[in-house]
């Protein structure tokens, strides 16, 4: 928002990225039946990696969202780690603020925000198993046949990269029984298995800005908090705002998940970034 704005914000606007507003090469279309790019000017490339495109959005969606973040507090918020959210040219920046790992650490100008996440390792070992015994057990369960890779998040939480076709059919119920009773919990997007601490969470890393910028005064007491996002993940920071919307497509269209205060978007792939980012700037009247 610009500093030359006198009043604070009535409104907090929070989105995840991935599917939400940008998009691989394979995501782009997303439902042929609601997806209508024939006639859109071909999308821009947002993220490279090894030298590669990587993440797309089109023309409309970057318009949008660098008008929507000079109006009003736009929070990217994103499970990527801090280098993979980096990587990212998104329209709008420079930041104040970014949430990313889950909600594992808030970024303010750019850099990690030490007291939250010393708050988050915290939380984390008070609630039950540390990172280092969950990732010991996690190995035990696995093995190569179905797997094809183990990382860890900066060093908060880690997944994995599955055959879901060979993967056993018992694996995701197990893991997440054992991990209920230690503080974490197991969500599946695609082909990555997550096992994230349940003290990470978009939700409160999203209070927590939220909480800062009311105290900047950046931020009226009684702003509307709302955000969009795709995944299971997602769904806490949709509940925890005001009104929400989701994209015609990802891990929540798959499960119909539905809840009164979040709209679903008419429109699927890459199309679905641009209502998204006209339905935010409606809020703003």
């Amino acid at each position: 928002m610009s500093r030359a704005d006198t009043a604070a914000s009535q409104v907090l606007i929070a989105t995840d990225l991935d599917r939400t507003m940008i998009y691989s090469q394979a995501a782009i279309g997303g439902d042929p039946s609601g997806s209508d790019l024939d006639s859109a000017p071909s999308p821009l490339c947002v993220e490279y990696y090894n030298g590669g495109p990587l993440s797309h959005m089109s023309v409309e969606s970057i318009e949008l969202l660098t008008a929507l973040s000079s109006r009003v507090p736009v929070i990217p918020t994103t499970t990527r780690t801090i280098a993979q959210f980096q990587r990212i040219d998104l329209p709008g920046g420079p930041w104040k603020y970014a949430i990313t790992s889950n909600g594992g650490n808030i970024l303010v100008d750019g850099e990690v925000d030490r007291e939250w996440r010393n708050e988050i390792d915290r939380s984390t070992s008070k609630s039950g198993a540390e990172l280092p015994q969950v990732q010991a057990e996690l190995e035990s369960r696995i093995d190569s046949s179905w797997v094809s890779s183990i990382r860890v998040a900066d060093d908060l939480f880690p997944y994995l990269v599955v055959d879901l076709a060979v993967m056993p059919s018992e694996f995701e119920t197990e893991w997440n029984h054992w991990c209920v009773t230690r503080g974490w919990n197991v969500s599946r997007q695609g082909r990555k298995i997550y096992t994230m601490p349940d003290a990470v969470s978009k939700s409160r890393a999203l209070a927590e800005v939220r909480r800062r910028l009311v105290e900047s005064g950046d931020l009226d007491q009684s702003a509307v908090v709302i955000s969009a996002g795709d995944g299971a993940l997602d769904a806490d920071m949709l509940e925890y705002s005001d009104f929400a919307i989701r994209p015609r497509h990802g891990e929540l269209e798959e499960l119909n998940w539905q809840r009164p205060t979040v709209t679903v978007t008419e429109r699927s792939g890459i199309a679905a970034s641009a209502e998204i980012l006209r339905w935010f700037s409606s809020a703003l009247g």
